[in-house]
């Protein structure tokens, strides 16, 4: 195995070995694909503090990615097949066939459901419904529209589609973690466009984060 080899695999064990402790992940999907870096966390470890990361230290949209099979068991959508609006008609997206995007969504037990304290509370919640998914409870726990936007899987995940959604559902099965995760794009603070690989490998190192190549992924997990 090469040296450049080596790099890849033991960045895919320790990330996987992170995400099983509740740790964050940075991954780049591929340059030829969105070329953005997210920081990804397991949902259940998601803290006030760590919103405040994302928000803080990233600056992207925070997600909330759901296996296809809980999506599938919560009855929820795909929002582009679900809006009555032209904008909905075709997407064109020039690096997917599709948008993952399904719901927005807080818990009921948010108040205006934007702080760090309620996003926080939210997306804990989805995993742990993620673990144990059931419609009515979804209905009677959440609210929509709301401040926590849903992703949903593709059903093979990396078989069928390489974005940050399928890579961090297949970091958490790896890891034995419920299928919910978070993902947040970190942005250039001063282009305001893509976060550098560079400059997300830096700031993994400074903070003790994992950074992982989506194509070391792919090839490591199952």
């Amino acid at each position: 195995m090469s040296r450049s080899e080596r790099v890849d695999a033991d960045s895919a064990a320790d990330a996987v070995a992170a995400f099983a402790g509740g740790e964050p992940v940075l991954i780049h999907d591929a340059a030829d694909r969105e070329g953005e870096t997210d920081i990804v966390y397991p949902a259940g470890s998601v803290t006030p503090a760590a919103v405040a990361r994302l928000r803080n230290d990233a600056g992207g949209l925070v997600c909330v990615a759901l296996s296809d099979s809980v999506a599938a068991a919560l009855e929820l959508p795909f929002m582009q097949e679900v809006l009555d609006h032209p904008t909905a008609a075709a997407h064109d997206l020039a690096y997917d066939e599709r948008s993952s995007f399904s719901l927005t969504v807080n818990h009921r037990d948010t108040f205006t459901g934007i702080t760090d304290e309620d996003r926080s509370l939210t997306i804990r919640e989805l995993a742990g419904l993620a673990a144990d998914p059931d419609a009515d409870v979804f209905a009677a726990s959440f609210r929509s529209p709301g401040h926590v936007h849903l992703l949903r899987a593709a059903p093979e995940l990396l078989a069928d589609r390489e974005g940050h959604t399928e890579l961090g559902i297949a970091l958490a099965a790896a890891a034995d973690q419920p299928p919910a995760v978070v993902v947040c794009e970190m942005l250039d603070g001063e282009t305001g466009g893509a976060l550098s690989p560079a400059d997300a490998r830096a700031y993994a190192a400074e903070h003790g984060f994992p950074y992982v190549e989506g194509r070391s992924l792919v090839d490591a997990l199952p």
